[in-house]
């Protein structure tokens, strides 16, 4: 089992060897995790609450894949704002000890719905807990790991044969809040970039050519709601529809990279069931015309790279942050203040994990943190066109910027590290390390760069 801060660990597939079936096998299952109890949810500093009702149930699903070789990759995808490291770290290592596999055969994802519970160790400076609130959310996060590890073990012991394809769709309601007004978007004629409108789609199909399940992703915040009910959100809605549609297959949705990408306009649930629908509505186009056929074999690897991070703001700066800044913002600072005087070591940097599964000839990149649209495009030049990009897996520890968003500030280059609780903004050399260590892990993979890179 991988100990949590091992920096670089590979696992690959052998070659598929005579004797064996050709045909990959699936398992899938759910779990619903909508809270029982009154919550805080997380995602929005103005709330005021928690949350106690439901406009629909929000699920966890997993889906256990299996090559010719019974060499297996785990994929769980979460109606959640995103896992932090430590409760991430507590599940993975859990599916590792029970099922003997490694962290690059397990993708953890959640969907960032603004719409579910706060989970231990995530966020905590945003929101105003008192004992009785973070005991509660300690208790639903223990009970949702379990119920996780759980789900993984069910979807494990119920694998059949099943054939999968690939493909992108399109849908075009996300918008970069970045460089464009939300309040002035009735009056453009046109919308700023960058963008990255793909919706990828994995298809799996039985003998009898029947849906079994169908994962798909769109690089969009599911933030349409702000209100106090549980929801998935647009990607929440997605999966109802498809659902609806084929009622013997499970529909598994992740998050790209939309960190800077909006669905605008937004804030009714009206318009969270439109996205939803235009999304199924892509995923269906795909699901009728099909896609890549995929050879049954699958490669995984995963690496922690390590980002640096700059020095903490001085006392000074400490103190005007608490005088002038938003409650959240005092609340960072007044911590980061108590940490130095009692001479806790400030974290100079931090170990980011970074993912690579090939099945057959169809890429995935997974990368942790709340990431901009920019990796996506820059990783579909490195990779090809047809590469899928999974965002907020794993461990969502801060927003991942470019270069040129820390070059440009906002909220996604500075402020939101304060959301987080890191206790700084990260170094200019974040974009190269990221894109290299994705090359060094498609390198030790013998994964092949296209002959002309898109770059």
């Amino acid at each position: 089992m991988r100990k949590p801060f091992i920096i670089l660990m590979f696992c690959f597939l052998c070659i598929v060897t005579e004797g064996y079936s050709s045909t990959w096998r699936l398992g899938t299952a759910r779990v619903d995790i909508t809270p029982t109890d009154s919550l805080w949810m997380g995602g929005y500093a103005a709330r005021a609450r928690p949350a106690a009702d439901a406009m629909h149930p929000l699920w966890a699903k997993a889906m256990v894949i299996a090559d010719a070789n019974d060499y297996r990759g785990i994929l769980i995808t979460t109606d959640l704002l995103g896992f932090p490291a430590d409760l991430s770290t507590s599940i993975r290592d859990e599916i590792c000890e029970r099922l003997g596999v490694e962290y690059s055969q397990i993708i953890l994802s959640s969907s960032h719905t603004h719409s579910g519970p706060v989970l231990r160790k995530g966020l905590m400076d945003i929101y105003p807990l008192q004992q009785s609130h973070l005991e509660e959310v300690i208790a639903y996060s223990d009970e949702l790991h379990t119920m996780i590890v759980d789900l993984v073990h069910e979807a494990w012991s119920d694998l059949q044969p099943v054939s999968l394809s690939g493909a992108n769709g399109v849908v075009r309601f996300q918008v970069n809040r970045r460089n464009n007004n939300a309040r002035d978007l009735h009056l453009a004629s046109d919308l700023n970039g960058p963008n990255d409108y793909s919706v990828p789609v994995l298809m799996a199909s039985d003998a009898d050519s029947s849906l079994i399940a169908t994962v798909f992703g769109y690089a969009c915040h599911p933030t349409v709601l702000n209100g106090y009910e549980w929801s998935g959100d647009y990607p929440g809605f997605a999966q109802i529809a498809l659902e609806r549609s084929f009622p013997e297959m499970t529909a598994l949705f992740f998050q790209g990279c939309g960190a800077d990408q909006n669905p605008l306009p937004r804030r009714s649930r009206s318009l969270a069931e439109q996205y939803g629908t235009e999304l199924a509505a892509a995923v269906t186009r795909c699901l009728h015309e099909g896609g890549r056929d995929l050879q049954a074999s699958l490669r995984t690897g995963y690496a922690e790279i390590e980002l640096r991070l700059n020095a903490l703001p001085d006392t000074a700066t400490l103190a005007k942050i608490i005088e002038d800044g938003s409650s959240y913002q005092a609340r960072w600072a007044q911590r980061m203040l108590k940490e130095v005087a009692a001479g806790k070591d400030i974290p100079k940097s931090y170990h980011y994990p970074i993912q690579i599964w090939q099945m057959g000839s169809q890429l995935l990149c997974v990368m942790g943190g709340e990431v901009v649209v920019d990796y996506a495009i820059h990783l579909k030049r490195l990779f090809g066109a047809e590469t899928f990009v999974m965002g907020y897996a794993n461990d969502v520890m801060a927003y991942i910027p470019t270069v040129r968003i820390l070059c440009e500030g906002g909220y996604e280059g500075a402020s939101s590290q304060m959301v987080y609780g890191l206790p700084s903004t990260w170094q200019a050399d974040i974009e190269q390390k990221i894109l290299h260590g994705f090359l060094q892990l498609a390198k030790s993979m013998e994964i092949s760069l296209p002959e002309a890179p898109l770059w």
